[in-house]
Order: C-alpha cells, then sequence, then structure tokens
C-alpha cells in the first residue's frame, strides 16, 4: 500500500512539471510575439474640404407677423343694418362695399333740406327783383333810397340762409354717405359681428368687422444689441434681408428691414427691428410666429462643416489630412451657419479635414477616405 502511494505521488507531481513547461512555452511565444514589429493602423474616415466661399453674416430670432394697416370697422349712425356685401374671411378690394345701413330717416331730412333750400332761392330771387326795381327807380326820383337799402339788406339776409341752408344739405349728405361702408383698402375682412337687422350705434365697442391688409406686411423681431451698429451700416448701404420661415413648413418670405426702434430695451438688451415682406401669395398671416434670420451682410470666409470641428481642453481643432496622414490642427470658430463653421485662423482654405471617425483618430494616424453615407 506504501509503494502504490507512493508511485502516486511522483506521477502526480510529473503531470503538474509537465503542465507548467507547456504553459511557460505558451507564455515565452506570446511575448516573442508581441515584441515583434507590427504595421501601422490605417482608419477609414470621412472626408470634406475646407472651402473659402461668401458666407451671411446674420442673426436668428422669433418674429411676430403684424398686418401695415388694421382697421375696425364701426358704424357712424345709430340706426339698422340692411344688407351684408361679404362672405366671412373673403379677400376684399379698397372700395368694395361691405355694409349697408338704413337711411330712409336721413333720405327724408335731405328732401326737407333741398325743400327750405328751394324756397330760399326763390325768395332771394324776389329779393333781387325788387332790389333792381327800387334802384330804377331811386334813380328817377320815384321812390327814396331807403327802400333801396332795405331791398339790399333782405336780398344779403336771403343769401346768407341759402348759404346755410346748402351746408346743411350737404352735412346730410355726409350723413347718407355714412350708411354704406366701404373697404378703405385691400385685404382680408374678419367674420361679420353684425347681420341683416341688427341695430349699430357709433357707442357699440365691439367692431362690425376687421380688415387687415395681407401684401405687404411687417414682420417684427429682436436682436441683440451689439449688431445694431452693423445692421445700421447694412442698411445704410443697402444689403441687408430679413427671411421669414414659417416653423414645420418649407415655405417663407424674403424681404428687407424697415425700421429699427429707436430705443434698446434696457432690461433685456434687445432692439426690436422691423421687416416689411411683399407676402403677394400670402404666405404669412397676421399673428402668426415666425422664425426669422436677419442678414446683415456677406463676407469672404473660410467654411468647414461644422461635424469636423472638434473640441478639446486646450480649444477646437480639426484632422486635416496630407498624403494620407490626419494631424491635429487647431483652429478659430467665429460663428456657425446652415451647418458650417466659420473658421477665423488655422486654415487657410483647400485644406482635406475629416468629418466622421475622428474618435478612432490621434495625431499622426494614417486614414483612408471612405464613400459618403447614404443620406448624408
Amino acid at each position: 500500500m506504501k509503494k502504490r502511494s507512493l508511485i502516486l505521488v511522483v506521477g502526480a507531481i510529473a503531470i503538474l512539471a509537465a503542465a507548467g513547461f507547456v504553459t511557460r512555452t505558451s507564455w515565452m511565444g506570446g511575448s516573442t510575439n508581441a515584441q515583434g514589429p507590427q504595421r501601422p493602423r490605417t482608419v477609414s474616415v470621412e472626408l470634406a474640404k475646407a472651402e473659402r466661399k461668401s458666407v451671411p453674416v446674420d442673426v436668428d430670432a422669433n418674429g411676430t407677423v403684424t398686418p401695415i394697416s388694421s382697421v375696425a370697422l364701426k358704424s357712424r349712425l345709430e340706426t339698422t343694418i340692411v344688407a351684408v356685401h361679404f362672405e366671412d374671411g373673403a379677400r376684399v378690394n379698397e372700395g368694395d362695399l361691405l355694409f349697408t345701413l338704413d337711411s330712409r330717416q336721413i333720405d327724408a331730412q335731405i328732401e326737407q333740406a333741398e325743400g327750405v333750400l328751394a324756397r330760399d332761392q326763390a325768395q332771394l330771387e324776389g329779393a333781387q327783383r325788387d332790389l333792381r326795381r327800387f334802384t330804377d327807380l331811386v334813380g328817377k326820383g320815384a321812390t327814396t333810397q331807403v327802400n333801396v337799402d332795405n331791398a339790399r339788406t333782405q336780398s344779403d339776409i336771403l343769401a346768407g340762409s341759402i348759404k346755410a341752408n346748402q351746408a346743411a344739405l350737404d352735412n346730410l349728405k355726409v350723413q347718407k354717405s355714412y350708411t354704406m361702408i366701404r373697404a378703405p383698402f385691400s385685404g382680408r375682412i374678419s367674420v361679420a359681428n353684425v347681420k341683416v337687422g341688427n341695430f349699430v350705434r357709433p357707442a357699440d365697442t365691439t367692431p362690425l368687422a376687421v380688415i387687415n391688409q395681407m401684401a405687404p406686411v411687417y414682420v417684427t423681431f429682436a436682436v441683440p444689441q451689439r449688431v445694431l451698429v452693423d445692421l445700421r451700416e447694412s442698411m445704410a448701404k443697402g444689403v441687408s434681408s430679413v427671411t421669414a420661415t414659417i416653423p414645420g413648413h418649407q415655405r417663407s418670405e424674403t424681404g428687407k428691414v424697415a425700421m429699427v426702434e429707436n430705443t434698446v430695451d434696457a432690461t433685456t438688451g434687445m432692439v426690436t427691428v422691423r421687416g416689411i415682406m411683399d407676402n403677394k401669395n400670402e404666405t404669412l398671416w397676421p399673428g402668426t410666429l415666425v422664425a426669422t434670420k436677419l442678414v446683415i451682410r456677406n463676407e469672404d470666409s473660410i467654411v468647414v462643416p461644422t461635424v469636423a470641428v472638434q473640441r478639446s481642453q486646450s480649444g477646437n481643432f480639426v484632422f486635416a489630412v496630407k498624403d494620407g496622414v490626419a494631424k491635429v490642427q487647431p483652429v478659430t470658430v467665429d460663428r456657425t451657419s446652415q451647418g458650417m463653421s466659420v473658421i477665423s485662423e488655422g486654415l487657410a482654405g483647400g485644406e482635406t479635414v475629416v468629418v466622421d471617425g475622428q474618435l478612432l483618430l490621434s495625431d499622426g494616424t494614417r486614414v483612408e477616405a471612405r464613400t459618403k453615407k447614404a443620406g448624408a
């Protein structure tokens, strides 16, 4: 039994020694391979060119569409609506008849004034005949000068009365014109707040309807005061422009700066700017919130895709590729516009930069270009 146990122990020791030798050999072989020469790693990246082109200096802001002209139609008379001549929300032209009011009372007053005027004119003609007759008789000594003076006075009184009556008649005709309410300018009319048979009066707080001018229109927005000097200079040169886009849609209108507010809001440091748009197709609707882009001027600049610009503790940089090697190139970004970054320092234009795959790169990494991803 002791002999058998000794044999088992010796066999186990031999097996452990053989396993240790095999493990050491494998480890030594792996270390030899690790110390051998390696091929430089090549990273597949997407490339783009740094371009020199004209880039707008612009400011984005939220704006509101406001009509240039807006009028609330009201009655100048206490009377009744006889007819409504438009459909709610319709487009109306300047001079279109919108409401007809009851004018029977004014018509009767006009006829009365015309009758009084005709009576006074007849009396004036009689007084003038008497004046001519007395003038002839006084020359012949057949009447006194007193009769001539009285006839002249009566004629003058009637002439003044005719002027007063004529003025009263003209006033009634003006009042009569108020019974026909017309559009003062072209635009869109709101819902008619009164219908046929409603009684209206000047003291009513609710207008009969509201007309908003649709073309052209204003777009009002606010910009930081730091751009005020450049904006005023560009307005003097006539190079500034404003584009208003409806959020969620591609439809937009472009116009020019019409006005800059004469004061800066001290609480916000913003100044109100108003642009004017032709809006012939009525793209912009009064009261709509729009995204505005104020273009102050255009500058010749070097641009790269914004995705090419990387950030580190020491500042912005790009991976510039030359002879298949990516090098770290520090850059200074002036601003961004429409997915492009304007580079003020670090690039001269024409360089090839990496726009995708930067996470696998370091200074001096070899790269190869790959085709752009679908939809990029």
